[in-house]
């Protein structure tokens, strides 16, 4: 299922759309990395190619996290 989310991204507001599992996904990154997700997605936002959006950004930022901790156990 698809959901929009809103979060507050210095000091303005923005909503995005993402399926759960990829929500999931960032609360849960956010938390083992011990940082507010608010902080997590606006990282990932700064961080973003000018011509992207945030949803895509978001998405692709947990492909490669999940990626990243394949590899490093050996899973690819």
């Amino acid at each position: 299922m698809i959901a929009k989310h809103s979060a507050t991204l210095h000091g303005h507001r923005t909503s995005f759309t993402l399926e759960d599992p990829f929500w999931q996904e960032l609360k849960s990154i956010a938390k083992s990395r011990s940082i507010p997700l608010a902080r997590l997605i606006a990282e990932i936002d700064d961080n973003r190619a000018p011509e992207g959006n945030l949803s895509s950004a978001l998405r692709l930022y947990v492909l490669a996290w999940v990626k990243a901790r394949a590899d490093a156990v050996g899973l690819s």
